[in-house]
């Protein structure tokens, strides 16, 4: 008669603790009433990439700080970006291979090649990388988004190897949606979380 074994290891499910949360907001920063703010105060090990001129932003300052943050860590690193946040993450990701990062939830995009040409918008973010990440992602549009037409956060999504999550209409999804806490964001968080390996 034989005897079935259990395997002596089986894999544990990907668990958020397991994990240090970096996040990066967009221009100006993000607020007291943004979720990201909000997600600080509430998640463990979460903590907001800062950078020293949040109002004139340029990618190779902003770049650096976000290298030393992920280099700073002993665990992998879940990036949680808004707006410019996600072009930093993305031209930083692709430019140095990510290493370090498990993976990054990315909410509304902004479209750099859109508006790089103004010079009072932040500068450096442009072109828009069109490769794919070296990490899972998740990329969160709203169908009536200023700073990027749904149909165009979608491409990015397509051209990064993400998933792509329409929110509905939700404008930029920063401090004026009022979202508070943003539920909802913390499923699509918990989803990214529960695909990690």
């Amino acid at each position: 008669m034989s005897t079935i074994l259990a395997p002596a290891t089986q894999a544990r499910a990907a668990d958020i603790r397991d994990y240090d949360l970096l996040t990066l907001p967009g221009w100006h920063g993000s607020g007291e009433d943004h979720w990201q703010t909000h997600w600080e105060a509430a998640l463990p090990y979460a903590e907001r990439v800062g950078q020293d001129d949040w109002d004139s932003p340029h990618y190779r300052d902003w770049a650096p700080r976000l290298s030393e943050a992920v280099a700073g860590r002993g665990r992998p690193v879940i990036l949680i970006a808004h707006s410019l946040g996600t072009s930093l993450v993305t031209r930083w990701a692709i430019e140095t291979g990510g290493a370090g990062v498990a993976g990054a939830l990315l909410v509304a995009t902004t479209d750099r090649d859109r508006w790089e040409s103004d010079p009072a918008e932040p500068q450096g973010f442009a072109p828009m990388l069109l490769a794919p990440l070296p990490f899972p992602s998740i990329v969160v549009a709203s169908s009536d988004d200023p700073r990027c037409t749904i149909e165009r956060s979608r491409a990015f999504a397509d051209a990064w190897g993400s998933r792509f999550i329409d929110a509905g209409a939700l404008g930029h999804i920063g401090s004026a949606t009022k979202l508070g806490i943003w539920p909802q964001g913390l499923l699509w968080l918990g989803e990214l979380v529960g695909g990690l390996r």
